[in-house]
């Protein structure tokens, strides 16, 4: 499930040059082709690249995602506690934490397809919710709601929700024992050490 909610996340990439005024639906939509023609065009990533799909990620994926906004919400209350210097390195874990199992996700996609739900807008919002229902291969269909705020640089995604669980709902609760028993520094270095191992337990703990 997670592998899913991170592979979706990572199909609300698209090019740089992609208008402010797009609407956030039609964004999601837009891109989440784009990216998924490139997936099924991809033979290497089909078979394995990791180096391909982090590439992807990189290119296509991470512009469109606010992680220090993410990063915030997922530490919670002890953000306040954190100075300057270990916010920026709380940011640069959760971001390579990030990308990392989403390049993962990409090389297991199976051919999901995705159905868009009408978007609930008003044109004054600047924070809006996104959602959408993947129809599996195998499986039941799966509700996958992406949460966007509107920034100076266009639309943003700063959470995301499968079957209603937050993935910064999920860490926060991960990060706040890790906060507890070792302090930011020991969250940080436990981020660093995943990070270098490959291991990206911290996001399915309880």
């Amino acid at each position: 499930m997670k592998r899913l909610l991170v592979f979706l996340a990572g199909l609300l990439a698209a090019t740089f040059s992609i208008a402010d005024d797009i609407a956030p639906d039609a964004l999601v939509r837009m891109v989440s082709n784009d990216v998924l023609e490139i997936v099924r065009k991809d033979k290497d990533i089909q078979s394995g690249d990791l180096r391909k799909a982090v590439e992807l990620a990189e290119v296509k994926v991470l512009p469109h995602f606010d992680f220090a906004h993410m990063t915030k919400l997922a530490v919670g209350k002890d953000w306040r506690k954190a100075t300057a210097d270990q916010r920026q390195s709380l940011t640069q874990e959760f971001r390579t934490l990030l990308v990392r199992t989403y390049s993962k996700a990409f090389v297991e996609y199976r051919n999901q397809a995705i159905a868009f739900k009408p978007l609930k807008m008003q044109p004054a919002d600047t924070d809006v919710l996104v959602r959408t229902v993947v129809n599996q291969t195998a499986g039941k269909p799966v509700q996958i709601d992406y949460n966007l705020e509107k920034t100076d640089q266009g639309w943003k995604v700063y959470d995301i929700a499968v079957a209603g669980i937050s993935l910064v709902t999920t860490y926060r609760s991960s990060f706040a024992q890790e906060i507890s028993t070792h302090g930011i520094d020991g969250l940080i270095a436990s981020l660093r050490a995943k990070n270098q191992t490959g291991d990206d337990s911290v996001a399915t703990k309880g």
